[in-house]
């Protein structure tokens, strides 16, 4: 590593919480009512990922925004009933904001809804940084969204890296110049992110405090 990492930005969904079942319900509760019977759990896995409003623009879109209002309304109500955090994550985060590393959440979802699950996982206080799809005109991979959250930090891409759950987060991070580093928890699976081939593929959050160099005692 030719520079020590003092950055680290994280995707929120599918990498430090684990909204997984919330999206998925949330996706098939939306296209239940438009394509009754057409869709199958696994038939939704691909959507995780992108903006809301491309995966439903795909299918219909004259329909997207109005799809995009059911979902959003269901997901508001299941919130809190099937989100949390990933194993670790809330002790590596902490451990990371103690040492004095900046910490960024660079998400595709509505602040809102970042900040609501943040909020949950009592992950709020560590994250003076987040950067949504309200802040940005383009979403991951462009890397307008990492250099809006390096910028606030006052880093550099050279000191950063970008960890995620989607190869939007890798793409993005290789796009803005920082490392890049896949979460193995993925639903997408390890081999999926290793075709986009990230720096580092972490087993465990822990992981991340021996990649930046964080001995703990």
């Amino acid at each position: 590593m030719e520079k020590k990492i003092t950055t680290l930005l994280f995707d929120l969904d599918g990498t430090i919480v684990d909204t997984n079942e919330l999206i998925i319900s949330s996706y098939l509760h939306t296209l239940e009512k438009y394509y009754p019977g057409k869709y199958l759990r696994e038939d939704v896995l691909p959507f995780m990922g992108p903006p809301l409003v491309e995966v439903f623009a795909n299918m219909d879109v004259n329909k997207a925004e109005e799809m995009v209002g059911v979902y959003r309304k269901y997901n508001l109500e299941q919130h809190d009933l099937l989100v949390t955090e990933f194993e670790g994550a809330y002790e590596t985060i902490r451990t990371l904001h103690e040492q004095g590393y900046k910490l960024a959440i660079v998400s595709t979802k509505m602040r809102d809804s970042v900040l609501k699950g943040l909020a949950l996982t009592k992950l709020d206080q560590f994250f003076d940084v987040v950067i949504s799809i309200d802040e940005v005109e383009n979403a991951k991979p462009d890397p307008e969204p990492l250099e809006k959250a390096l910028k606030a930090l006052g880093s550099t891409p050279e000191e950063a890296i970008m960890i995620g759950d989607n190869h939007h987060d890798i793409v993005g991070g290789k796009n803005a110049g920082t490392y890049t580093c896949g979460v193995s928890w993925s639903l997408k699976g390890r081999e999926y992110l290793k075709k986009y081939e990230p720096d580092f593929i972490i087993d465990h959050m822990t992981d991340l405090l021996d990649i930046v160099g964080v001995h703990v005692k």
